[in-house]
């Protein structure tokens, strides 16, 4: 049974490989069987309302497809999996591209100095440390993890909200708070004295609904995008991190571009991203009022509570200090920006 002649193994293994090439073994992600017009994938979290799939729509999308003959699809809302499972996609070439948080800081820890709690003191300073040198060097880290980094945008500064107040330290004492599964959010969840519950975005709504946690963090705009405010009835604006998103574009696939498409990709991105800076500013004033309006209840600390929650969270610099030798100086670098 196994005695295949020669010449029947070379045939079966001729159709092994015309199978192979057929399904895309071998092809470069995005671009068609005939080696023609590319397309460009485009994953995220957000729900389409959000200022980032308005900035992809309205900006990125067509100016690349203007400008080049290449094809974009926005996946948005979690349609090609949650962040985690599409960064892996995105790395290995199933995905194109992405809006992603600093998840990949689990492989490149230094990309998650930009979430250190309390870093920055407004979206000025974010912006002008993420659109410079500090943000280049940045880049590099994602270049290691096999991703192009193609600009830099904004999710925000993130507030508690809960169905529950928490109007002081005492408050956040076994709260049941949602946070993204990184050790840096579990510390600093857990370092204010909460109930760190670790889970992806996709399942906040039904598990704040069913009561399976107090909480999230996030901000102002993705709880009215998400619609968190439905299930929930107060928001502490504890601003405790800012998180900025990144477009990040599979390292291949980026340089499988001509020369003139990597222009226009980079330029659509770069317009793409300014305008969802600004979108994200406009949006804080306007989310607040409208959650406001829906009946949720906002505390906007006082400086001696907002001291406390800083001061909470000194262990986790310690920590991080202790561990890389890196990381003092570079915070420190950051917060040289807004002197």
């Amino acid at each position: 049974m196994f005695n295949i002649k020669r010449p029947m193994s070379a045939v079966l293994a001729g159709a092994l490989l015309l199978s192979v090439t057929a399904c895309g073994g071998g092809q470069q992600s995005g671009s068609d069987s005939s080696g023609g017009a590319k397309t460009i994938k485009i994953a995220n979290y957000f729900a389409e309302s959000h200022s980032q799939n308005v900035a992809l729509r309205e900006k990125f999308k067509p100016l690349v497809e203007e400008n080049t003959d290449l094809t974009v699809e926005i996946f948005p809302n979690n349609e090609l999996g949650a962040e985690a499972q599409y960064t892996n996609s995105l790395r290995s070439g199933t995905v194109e591209m992405a809006v992603a948080g600093m998840g990949l800081q689990t492989n490149a820890p230094k990309l998650g100095v930009v979430e250190w709690p309390f870093l920055f003191e407004d979206y000025d300073h974010a912006q002008e440390t993420l659109n410079g040198d500090l943000g280049d060097e940045l880049g590099e880290e994602f270049k290691g993890q096999g991703v192009q980094l193609l600009g830099w945008t904004a999710n925000g500064f993130r507030n508690i909200s809960s169905n529950k107040p928490v109007k002081s330290m005492e408050d956040f004492k076994g709260l049941r708070l949602r946070m993204p599964d990184l050790p840096l959010y579990i510390s600093t969840g857990e370092a204010l004295g909460a109930s760190v519950q670790p889970m992806a975005i996709s399942e906040i709504f039904t598990a704040l609904e069913q009561g399976v946690i107090d909480g999230q963090d996030n901000p102002y705009a993705t709880v009215r995008a998400s619609g968190w405010h439905e299930v929930q009835s107060h928001i502490l604006e504890s601003q405790h991190m800012f998180s900025p998103n990144a477009y990040l574009m599979n390292s291949e696939f980026w340089e499988g571009l001509t020369e003139e498409e990597q222009a226009a990709v980079q330029k659509a991105a770069d317009e793409a991203s300014s305008y969802q800076w600004e979108l994200s500013r406009e949006s804080v004033e306007e989310d607040k009022k409208f959650l406001q309006d829906e009946g949720i209840e906002i505390t906007v600390p006082d400086e001696a509570f907002k001291k406390e929650m800083v001061e909470a969270v000194q262990p986790v610099y310690d920590e991080l200090y202790g561990k890389y030798d890196w990381a003092e100086d570079f915070a420190e670098r950051i917060k040289a920006v807004k002197r």
